[in-house]
């Protein structure tokens, strides 16, 4: 696979620490069979060379994407200064390790702990697909400096 393209302030290296080092949502957007525009939150875990997902198999995202695989997504905080990735990308939808890529999700965006929550999402694995998104192309903006409170 070739590397996406990549435009904005931050290098390779600057994004993959973005990415791993935020456990924000990633706002994934796509299209519907009918031409709407659909838009999800979902938690996410980027590893090399792609962005790792998951949705239940029934889930409007996951039947958009049976439909049209390419998609656009945005990974950046709500509050002051802003900073984030954006991107655009063919997502594949994948049913192997999905218990596997679950119990990542869930430990990063709410810590390891086995609450009731970690053990249904995990036992309900098999009714999640993984949305695995290859980047073609990485936009970055990081108004950090400029919006500073210091002089």
């Amino acid at each position: 696979m070739s590397q996406p393209k990549l435009s904005g302030p931050w290098s390779a290296l600057q994004i993959k620490e973005y990415l791993d080092e935020t456990p924000i949502p990633l706002r994934l957007s796509v299209i519907s069979p009918k031409g709407w525009p659909v838009i999800v939150s979902l938690w996410f875990i980027f590893e090399q060379t792609e962005i790792l997902c998951a949705s239940k198999r029934q889930s409007k995202i996951v039947k958009c994407l049976e439909n049209n695989s390419r998609c656009a997504f945005e990974i950046s905080g709500e509050t002051p200064p802003y900073s984030g990735v954006r991107g655009q990308g063919i997502a594949f939808l994948r049913e192997d390790g999905n218990i596997n890529v679950l119990e990542r999700l869930h430990d990063r965006f709410l810590g390891g702990e086995n609450t009731p929550f970690r053990r249904w999402l995990l036992e309900n694995g098999n009714n999640e697909v993984i949305i695995s998104i290859k980047p073609e192309r990485l936009m970055t903006w990081d108004y950090r400096t400029r919006m500073s409170k210091s002089d």
